[in-house]
């Protein structure tokens, strides 16, 4: 049937595009240079590579050639994780953990990698994130200035003892 110009069918009515389907060696090759990028768990190796349309059995030989070849490692992982959500994001370890636990990484690991975390720079980091905070607080009343940084501080992922413990030394009620 021809369309007239007049009659045409809207972007929204279109079917979406199939998805592309790799073999599994352009796979393999595109799985490595995914993990070379940066630092993958298994979980998210796993992920694309369902994502990519191949098989499970073809997944599972595509992972264990590519922890083979060291271009993926659980350990590796977690700790440059765990050291890159701390020193860029400012993340405490509650949230570190948490954000681990969702790439599937096993809770040992987990329990080595936030001990990769230096104790002093835990509470310096902490001090600083509360310091940088408060100046941004318009509020006057001590009482809801304190909540606010515990607030902000615990949801960045830190402990609630080590935030009260902060805000005491540092007269900050």
């Amino acid at each position: 049937m021809l369309l007239s110009i007049y009659e045409f069918h809207s972007p929204m009515e279109k079917e979406p595009l199939p998805r592309k389907i790799f073999s599994k060696q352009e796979a393999r090759l595109k799985a490595a240079s995914y993990c070379a990028y940066q630092e993958r768990s298994q979980y998210e190796v796993r992920n694309k590579l369902y994502e990519w349309g191949l098989y499970p059995q073809d997944i599972e030989l595509i992972i264990s050639e590519l922890i083979e070849q060291n271009f993926l490692n659980e350990k590796r992982f977690a700790f440059t994780y765990t050291l890159g959500k701390f020193r860029i994001k400012g993340w405490g370890k509650i949230k570190i953990k948490q954000g681990l636990k969702l790439k599937q990484i096993p809770e040992k690991l987990i329990s080595k990698a936030l001990l990769k975390i230096d104790g002093n720079d835990y509470v310096e980091k902490l001090e600083q994130i509360i310091d940088k905070k408060e100046l941004t607080l318009t509020e006057k009343d001590p009482y809801k200035r304190r909540y606010k940084l515990m607030l902000f501080a615990a949801m960045k992922g830190y402990e609630r003892d080590l935030i009260a413990d902060i805000l005491n030394n540092n007269k900050l009620t």
